[in-house]
């Protein structure tokens, strides 16, 4: 029997903690440095992800914007629905900058962490001069970003934030060409998306390996003496996302629920928990979503008009604790590497983890995709990645958790703007 691949994964977690161990940048095996042997399959990994993430998130922006503007008889409902999505996954990148920002987990002792996490040290000087010192003058330079000169090249200098854009320009007008036209567009993308989904499973089935290489080659790089304080950034990361995914979860969402949607939150909790925790359990949106639908609809009362629109699309798109979870990371990882980040460079992260979020949300994996592209946008080196995956697994557990949670609190909101009665058995308490 096949293991899952989250299984996979944790598996070869464990196998990279033991072999990273044991082993050391001068490790030699019958002619074989270790240390490279890590170096090069995580790099092959790392590169693997890189190549999927223009032709994969393009075509699955214009795809999903293509499908919600060609569903005419929804454009009300769909217009309150990504309104609420792009508010609340704001509202959640912004907590996790704040609980970031506050506790400072790449900074261990006033120090940088990177010689402690085994971090390059020229890669880190390569990164301070890419970042810089930007002035908040230069947050027009972002929005200028958003529209390239020439599409082409900001698809061959992985400029994201202009390939977003034009993907979401290209998908809303795609449904406003002759429908002949639109059609053969709209199949052609399709196709690319499925294809490209393909390239994606078949590239996280080396997950494992991949992850076994990166996690190992940081811990082999570290000098046993600095274990101890690795452990302790990596576990100030870990309450960093944790608190912030907690703030979201029972501050903002109750606080919409109560104010905007009038209901009560300790009932949606109740009439949620059995999708919770699912989701805990399985850290899969998508698998959790028949179970989700069946929640809202039998027990918090929204109609299969609003579930059946708001759910789906809110697995697909609506990723909360993940933007959360890319933003805490990347700021993570800056501050590892003794980078300040300035309002513009933070500014950029989180319009981009917003944009990402929705773009590669539906991806195997999703996070590492996301976290590369913020990354590479911001002109942090990739391979500080490896740093987070010891403990990704855990945390995906959580976000998915929050990441269902607010796909249920927008049906509910949703359903009460749209004058649905009987929700949350707010109207036969009155």
């Amino acid at each position: 029997m096949r293991l899952q691949l989250h299984w996979q994964i944790l598996i070869a977690l464990v196998f990279a903690v033991i072999a990273g161990s044991i082993t050391d940048k001068d490790t030699i095996l019958f002619g074989i440095n270790f240390y490279s042997f890590y170096a090069f399959f995580g790099t092959l990994f790392l590169n693997a992800l890189k190549m999927i993430i223009v032709p994969l998130v393009v075509s699955s922006i214009i795809v999903g914007i293509a499908g919600i503007g060609g569903t005419h008889g929804l454009a009300r409902l769909g217009g309150k629905t990504l309104l609420y999505y792009m508010a609340t996954s704001l509202l959640a990148i912004l907590i996790g900058l704040f609980f970031v920002n506050l506790l400072s987990p790449g900074i261990i002792d006033g120090t940088p962490a990177k010689e402690i996490l085994g971090l390059d040290a020229s890669l880190a000087e390569q990164a301070s001069m890419k970042v810089g010192d930007r002035g908040v003058g230069e947050v027009a330079g972002v929005f200028l970003s958003m529209v390239p000169a020439n599409i082409v090249a900001a698809a061959a200098n992985g400029q994201m934030l202009g390939l977003i854009f034009f993907s979401i320009l290209f998908g809303f007008f795609m449904t406003r060409i002759t429908e002949a036209y639109a059609e053969s567009q709209y199949n052609f993308w399709q196709g690319l998306y499925e294809t490209m989904m393909k390239i994606t499973d078949w590239v996280m089935k080396f997950a494992p390996l991949g992850i076994f290489a990166l996690v190992a080659k940081v811990i082999a790089g570290i000098d046993g003496d600095d274990l101890t304080d690795m452990f302790q950034s990596l576990g100030l990361f870990f309450v960093s996302v944790v608190l912030a995914l907690a703030a979201h979860a029972f501050i903002i969402m109750p606080l919409l629920l109560k104010i905007v949607g009038r209901v009560k939150p300790t009932r949606h909790y109740r009439a949620m928990s059995p999708a919770l925790l699912t989701a805990f359990s399985t850290a899969s949106s998508a698998a959790t979503l028949p179970l989700t639908i069946e929640c809202v609809e039998k027990n918090a009362g929204v109609s299969n008009r609003t579930s059946s629109f708001v759910l789906p699309l809110g697995a697909t798109v609506n990723m909360d604790g993940t933007a959360l979870y890319e933003c805490v990371a990347v700021m993570f990882i800056a501050q590892a590497y003794g980078l300040e980040l300035g309002f513009v460079t933070q500014f950029t992260i989180v319009i981009v983890a917003l944009l990402t979020s929705i773009g590669v949300a539906a991806v195997p994996a999703a996070s590492l995709v996301a976290i590369t592209i913020i990354l590479s946008t911001i002109g942090l080196p990739v391979e500080a990645l490896g740093l987070i995956l010891a403990v990704d697994r855990i945390l995906d557990m959580f976000r998915t958790s929050v990441n269902v949670f607010s796909d249920s609190c927008g049906a509910v909101i949703i359903g009460r703007l749209e004058g649905e009665e009987g929700i949350l058995g707010e109207d036969k308490a009155r």
